[in-house]
């Protein structure tokens, strides 16, 4: 495996560290090109996850996690994608866009019911916000949620919700007061089998194969006030100040598929002989090598720089550019490393024998998903433009 710089993060992020690479190389990586194929997400690992404690890295004690915080996620997240991005998105989904909502934004009640079974792995998490024609432009969503007694009846459909169909435990946003703009929206939890629920089939993608993504559709779905998670007409603040933790965390997942593609490039380097030598000695190749390396490192520094300033203090409006800014930057540096090592394997990269294909259709959904890389230069300058006023 190749390896990097140490960054100094700390004894138990290093030990974790080790411990999910360990697991990753021995359970997830091996299965990572059958994963993609059949495009299914192997079930039986929701459990091993909880088991080996990475599903809570930002939940307290009191509800099951180990409150290791979210530079620590970043990690978790880093190896577990190195083994495969697909387990990966999966793992980030429902580890932090689900469980780390939840314990940001919920009561004490909430958090006693559902985080325990999420951490543990009995449960599946999942986060339905966007819709087929509301992405970038997320407030502009159309599901509603209208006061029944002492209940919501929430209509409207979601579209590429990441385990959707498999969730236990989704949170779920819609307008509750269509007529107050972003205050009138509001986040719900809401369980599998509440009825008025349902998935269609998931989704065929190009890449990230293997984390189940669904449409999911709320036909008359009737869920319970205390369901209301942060407040009614405070989904907006939720929802925000979750898409920077989001952006934030899931910038790691990038920095897995950049390290396997050095762990592809290097032993290939030593074995692939042309004119009677092994092609890493070529000067031309040394200098892929080279840019592929240090493109790598300044991704790791940048992510995990904005990683220990999640971990400073709680959400903070200085973050939001930095959390943008670090997955805009390791998305990109991604997909441009899975292309260079294709280019480095030549034939071999362009068939599916060889995992680089599938590196360069995985790293290329980080470039859409979480907000594109449109969306994210445009919430940086405007962050940038507002400092200056």
């Amino acid at each position: 495996m190749a390896t990097g710089l140490p960054f100094d993060l700390g004894e138990t992020v290093d030990m974790l560290r080790d411990t999910v690479r360990d697991f990753a190389r021995k359970e997830i990586a091996p299965r990572a090109a059958e994963i993609d194929r059949r495009n299914e997400f192997p079930a039986e690992l929701w459990r091993k996850l909880g088991d080996l404690g990475v599903l809570g890295l930002t939940v307290s004690e009191e509800y099951g996690g180990t409150g290791l915080g979210y530079l620590a996620h970043m990690v978790a997240l880093e190896e577990i994608s190195r083994g495969s991005a697909s387990v990966g998105l999966s793992y980030g989904a429902h580890s932090n866009l689900c469980v780390n909502q939840l314990h940001r934004n919920g009561s004490p009640e909430q958090k006693r019911r559902w985080l325990p079974k999420l951490v543990s792995g009995e449960f599946v998490g999942a986060l339905a916000m966007s819709e087929a024609n509301a992405g970038s432009d997320v407030l502009g969503m159309k599901t509603r949620a209208v006061k029944k007694g002492s209940r919501y009846v929430l209509n409207g459909s979601k579209m590429w919700i990441t385990n959707g169909g498999d969730a236990d435990v989704m949170i779920v946003y819609a307008y509750t007061d269509p007529a107050a703009g972003p205050k009138g929206l509001t986040a719900f939890v809401v369980e599998k089998g509440t009825a008025g629920l349902s998935a269609g089939s998931h989704l065929d993608k190009l890449g990230m194969r293997g984390s189940n993504t669904y449409p999911i559709f709320l036909e008359d779905c009737e869920v319970p006030e205390e369901h209301v998670l942060g407040g009614v007409g405070n989904g907006t603040r939720v929802l925000m100040s979750g898409l920077d933790y989001e952006r934030a965390i899931l910038a790691a997942g990038p920095l897995g598929i950049m390290a396997a593609c050095m762990d592809v490039v290097i032993p290939y380097v030593h074995e692939r002989k042309q004119f009677g030598q092994a092609i890493g000695e070529f000067e031309l190749m040394q200098g892929k090598l080279a840019d592929m390396y240090t493109t790598w490192q300044a991704s790791r520094a940048y992510v995990y720089a904005v990683g220990k300033a999640c971990d400073r203090a709680d959400h903070a409006r200085t973050l939001r550019k930095d959390a943008a800014g670090a997955i805009l930057y390791a998305a990109e540096r991604a997909t441009w490393m899975a292309n260079q090592a294709i280019q480095v394997l030549g034939g071999n990269g362009y068939i599916n024998e060889y995992p680089t294909g599938r590196l360069w259709r995985d790293a290329k959904l980080y470039e859409i998903g979480a907000g594109t890389s449109e969306i994210r230069r445009m919430l940086i300058g405007r962050e940038l433009f507002s400092e200056t006023t």
